[in-house]
C-alpha cells in the first residue's frame, strides 16, 4: 500500500466580478494531477512561481479546500476524515515551511516551539518535554541551551533546523516540505539539506520536496514531478529528469542552470555539480 496517494486532484478559486461580486469564472490553481508516494521515498514536485506545486503540499496537508479529487493516506480518504482519524493523521504528516521567521513564534521561546505538538498529542510530563527537545535539538545539530532562546536570536539556517525539530518531534510518517533553503544563503542550504537527508534515514520518512531549484530536487530526491500552469507535465526519477527530460519545460528548468546545455532531449554539462 502506498503511503500517499493523489488522485485527480483539482483546487479551482473562484474569480468573483461586478457590484455584487458574483462568481463569473475560476482560477485553476491544481487542475487534475495524481501521483503516488511509498513509505521512506523522497519525492520532488519542481516547477516555477505559480506553477501550483505549493498549493498542492497546502491541500495534502488540509489547509486548503480542495475542488475535486482524492487523498490518501494509508488508503484513507483524508478529505472525508473527522475526530480521532482526522488527528492521527495531523499526527502522520508535517511540514517545514519557507519562511524560518515567521514559521516560528517570536514571542515564544524554541522549548515551547518544539514542545507545542508533543503538548497537543502526547501530552508527558515537563521533564520529558525537555529530554524530549533536547533530543530534537541535538537530532539538528543544535546545543540544548537553545532551548531557552527565543527565534530573533538565531540565524537563518539556525531557525529552519529548529523548524526540522519541531515537524519531526511526533515522528510523523511523512514530511512536506515546501521550498525548505530557498531563503537560505548557498553554503547554509547544503548544512539544512544534509541534516534533511540524514533524517530521513535515521528515522525512515518520506519527503514531498516542493521547490523551484531543479538542482535541489535532484540532490534530495530519488523520483521527480515537474508542475507547469496547474498540471504535472513529466515524472520519472532523477536521472530520468536530468538527462533526457521529455517535456520542453522541463528542457527549460535544466537549460536555465549554469552550465548545462541542452539540445533535444540531450544534455551536456559544462563544469556542473550534478548530485549522485
Amino acid at each position: 500500500m502506498s503511503l500517499l496517494e493523489v488522485r485527480n486532484l483539482r483546487v479551482f478559486y473562484p474569480v468573483r466580478s461586478g457590484v455584487f461580486g458574483r462568481i463569473t469564472g475560476c482560477t485553476k490553481a491544481v487542475d487534475d494531477i495524481s501521483f503516488t508516494l511509498e513509505p521512506g521515498q523522497s519525492v520532488g514536485l519542481v516547477g516555477e512561481s505559480g506553477s501550483g506545486k505549493s498549493t498542492t503540499g497546502r491541500a495534502i496537508l488540509g489547509l486548503t479546500h480542495i475542488s475535486g479529487g482524492q487523498i490518501l493516506f494509508e488508503g484513507e480518504d483524508i478529505t472525508r476524515l473527522a475526530g480521532r482519524s482526522r488527528s492521527a493523521y495531523r499526527r502522520g504528516v508535517q511540514m517545514i515551511f519557507q519562511d524560518t521567521y515567521s514559521s516560528l513564534n517570536p514571542r515564544k521561546r524554541v522549548l515551547d516551539i518544539i514542545a507545542e505538538p508533543l503538548r497537543n498529542f502526547e501530552r508527558g510530563t515537563p521533564a520529558e518535554e525537555r529530554r524530549r527537545v533536547h533530543e530534537l535539538l541535538d537530532t539538528v545539530g543544535l546545543d540544548s541551551s537553545c532551548a531557552c532562546k527565543y527565534p530573533r536570536e538565531f540565524s537563518g539556517g539556525q531557525r529552519q533546523r529548529i523548524g526540522i525539530a519541531r515537524a519531526i518531534a511526533l515522528r510523523p510518517k511523512l514530511i512536506v516540505a515546501d521550498e525548505p533553503v530557498s531563503a537560505l544563503d548557498l553554503s547554509v542550504q547544503a548544512q539544512v539539506l544534509n541534516y534533511m537527508q540524514d533524517i530521513r534515514r535515521e528515522l525512515g520518512l518520506a519527503y514531498l520536496f516542493i521547490s523551484h531549484d531543479l538542482n535541489v530536487v535532484t540532490h534530495m530526491c530519488e523520483n521527480i514531478m515537474v508542475m507547469h500552469r496547474a498540471r504535472i507535465v513529466e515524472a520519472g526519477s532523477r536521472h530520468d529528469i536530468r538527462h533526457n527530460p521529455g517535456h520542453a519545460y522541463t528542457r527549460e528548468l535544466i537549460a536555465s542552470i549554469p552550465g548545462i546545455n541542452v539540445t533535444g532531449g540531450a544534455i551536456c554539462a559544462k563544469h556542473s555539480c550534478t548530485a549522485h
